[in-house]
């Protein structure tokens, strides 16, 4: 009893920590702006749309977020679309290295990129461009894919392939008919990390974005100032950047906790 009471105490502590700054971070985003900085802070205060009139009417903040949703869906697809394959072909063929590789790849700063991909994609005239956020954002998520379906795909009976290969089936047969529906749960792990990162990553959409491709997260920053910052209007847009990760980590939830759990007793 006594054990248990003290795990629950430590549970909601732990609760509190994590919610503590979401929960200011969206009461922040309808108080008037005189209020989000006041001491001590007013728990009790009359909700306000003007942070989010102002948002929304004085931006092209619709603009960023849907540039966002197209990099992060778009570098998914693309980064999945590399990393199924890949991590098949390394667990068929029991090789370590290229995913130590990959590993080392997404260890590295994304600062020593920058400057070689500017040089690469202004020479191909896509710096500005969709395409070229994409791209980039598919090169630091793919490793991660490419890690969480591992076990999945190490996982698999191997008498499963060689059955399939008895009846004839070629290597993208075997991929897709075989491999594929049972790995499931760890497409839908590695989509969901795959589509935060990318809608979260920052550096890369600083560098190679222009006007009319840039990021919701990147164009947040435009309310903070040398002098002064735009607490309101910053609180409500990151309100609006969280939403989108935290409704997709619910709608799958159950998926995506069996995924991690399936994942963590495979290999």
């Amino acid at each position: 009893m006594v054990r248990r009471l003290f795990d629950t105490v430590g549970l909601l502590a732990v609760l509190a920590l994590l919610l503590a700054p979401i929960l200011w971070m969206g009461t922040s985003a309808f108080k008037p702006r005189t209020e989000i900085t006041a001491y001590p802070p007013h728990f009790v205060f009359t909700p306000t749309l003007d942070n989010f009139r102002e948002l929304f009417g004085r931006t092209d903040f619709v603009l960023n977020t849907w540039n966002s949703l197209v990099v992060a869906t778009g570098s998914t697809v693309l980064a999945l679309a590399l990393a199924v394959p890949a991590a098949f072909a390394i667990s068929w063929h029991y090789m370590q290295w290229p995913a130590t590789a990959l590993l080392l790849a997404r260890m590295v700063p994304g600062n020593l990129f920058l400057l070689p991909w500017f040089l690469l994609f202004s020479a191909l005239g896509l710096v500005g461009t969709h395409s070229v956020l994409i791209l980039t954002h598919a090169a630091i998520t793919l490793p991660v894919a490419v890690w969480i379906l591992l076990p999945y795909f190490e996982g698999i009976p191997r008498e499963l392939y060689e059955s399939a290969q008895v009846d004839g089936a070629q290597g993208w047969q075997i991929l897709g008919l075989v491999a594929l529906p049972l790995v499931t749960p760890g497409l839908v792990v590695a989509a969901i990390l795959c589509f935060v990162f990318s809608w979260n990553y920052f550096l890369f959409v600083l560098v190679l974005s222009g006007y009319d491709t840039k990021t919701a997260i990147v164009a947040s920053f435009n309310f903070i100032g040398e002098g002064t910052t735009n607490w309101g209007a910053l609180m409500a847009a990151a309100s609006v950047i969280a939403l989108p990760p935290i409704l997709l980590t619910l709608l799958i939830q159950r998926r995506l906790v069996g995924g991690l759990a399936a994942g963590a007793v495979k290999g």
